[in-house]
């Protein structure tokens, strides 16, 4: 079974949505994957506890009105198929989609270092807890303790507690001139200072950092260094996040070039292989409006409205001094990379310990010597970390991306069965 799209988008986050709902006046048939159940990416993530903001529900419906539109949700890409052509899967088939245009809005994922005791039970990523949260697991009256860097500490624990949890600590390990030079920037985008102020928990920490997970079987407590100051809290959860990775891995096996960890892209959110866009988190983590705009201008491009993406170019510039700040402030500091001890794990698939990779030169000498990177997540966790230890770039990924059914597979075979 087949099936072709004049567009075919990946990703139904912030920027999918955008792109698709830009392209649709063209008329072309637009193909919309995600594998999520329904629209909205990490940050409109859907569930029993969540509290989707206006726009999200307003895109959905556009979405739903547009008959050019065909959603696939709950959809992976297993393989490239051969030139413009992809294997992808749902739960209950495989199946080849062809395309004349293709943008990704694959988004980004946490950054997750390793640290004593971050494999206990108890200890997630911040975003992690908050898609938990969000599908309804429990934590009223939970002591919880919220690490890393960057504003997605602040929603996270706004999340947690607004759902009855304690919120103990948000140790945030950007310096507290740091953190005050970027909210001294704040009233050049308004809607992001009152959300700021919305968020603000008197909790909060900067100059501080997780040292060490405590407890035995699950997690009991926490170390943290705080202001030069070595601090021990009793809790029930740890969330750890030190900011967001791209999601490049589709982008590299379909042959677009990277701009450091990102998706390279020009002002028309066009990749450097023709025919191919990205758009949102996949091309520079910005945030939800930044995504918009970018996702609005590719899908305008896409189609050949190159006025109506033009137009969006100076929204795009305003957003963008947005992010720029943002990264700058909340730069990870050196300290970080000297967390682990030689028996931390690193890659938790495999069992790995910091102390067999400290000594190898790159990605592949470290996986031939120890298998790190080649479990069940494939290096999705373990990469970004050693990426940041080490210096070390992952290599493109390798079909399939994702498990897939013997059946799907061999959708990737012409020759009829015997």
């Amino acid at each position: 079974m087949s099936e072709y799209a004049d567009l075919l988008i990946i990703g139904a986050g912030p920027a999918g949505m955008a792109a698709a709902l830009a392209a649709a006046p063209s008329g072309a048939r637009i193909v919309l994957l995600d594998d999520n159940p329904l629209p909205g990416g990490q940050i409109w993530r859907d569930g029993p506890q969540a509290h989707l903001p206006n726009l999200a529900r307003q895109m959905r419906e556009r979405l739903e009105a547009c008959s050019n539109i065909h959603r696939h949700s709950g959809t992976r890409v297993i393989a490239c198929a051969g030139p413009k052509q992809l294997l992808v899967e749902d739960a209950d088939r495989g199946w080849l989609i062809g395309y004349d245009k293709l943008i990704l809005c694959t988004g980004a994922r946490e950054l997750l270092l390793p640290f004593p005791g971050w494999t206990l039970p108890g200890v997630t990523g911040v975003g992690g807890l908050q898609a938990l949260i969000k599908g309804g697991l429990p934590v009223q009256d939970e002591r919880i303790v919220i690490a890393g860097s960057g504003p997605l500490l602040l929603a996270s624990a706004a999340t947690a507690k607004h759902n009855g949890a304690r919120v103990l600590r948000i140790a945030e390990q950007a310096s507290a001139a740091a953190v005050a030079g970027f909210a001294a920037q704040l009233p050049r985008w308004p809607n992001k200072l009152m959300q700021s102020v919305t968020l603000f928990d008197r909790h909060y920490r900067t100059g501080t950092y997780v040292m060490a997970a405590l407890g035995n079987e699950r997690l009991e407590g926490v170390r943290l260094q705080q202001q030069g100051k070595i601090v021990e809290l009793e809790c029930d959860r740890l969330a750890c996040g030190f900011g967001l990775i791209p999601n490049t891995q589709l982008g590299q096996a379909l042959g677009c070039e990277l701009d450091g960890q990102a998706i390279a892209v020009d002002a028309w959110q066009a990749t450097r292989r023709a025919d191919h866009f990205a758009a949102g988190e996949c091309t520079g983590f910005g945030g939800s409006e930044l995504a918009l705009v970018e996702g609005a201008i590719a899908g305008h491009a896409a189609v050949g409205n190159l006025d109506s993406a033009r137009a969006l170019w100076p929204r795009r510039a305003r957003w963008q001094g947005f992010a720029d700040a943002l990264n700058k402030a909340f730069t990870l500091d050196p300290q970080l990379k000297s967390l682990a001890q030689p028996d931390t794990l690193v890659c938790r698939c495999e069992d790995v310990p910091y102390g067999l990779l400290a000594g190898h030169t790159d990605w592949s000498d470290a996986k031939l010597a120890s298998r790190c990177g080649m479990g069940a997540c494939q290096g999705r966790v373990c990469g970004g970390a050693l990426q940041h230890l080490f210096g070390w770039q992952p290599s493109a990924p390798r079909p399939p991306f994702s498990p897939a059914r013997i059946e799907t597979l061999l959708c990737l075979d012409d020759t009829p069965p015997a």
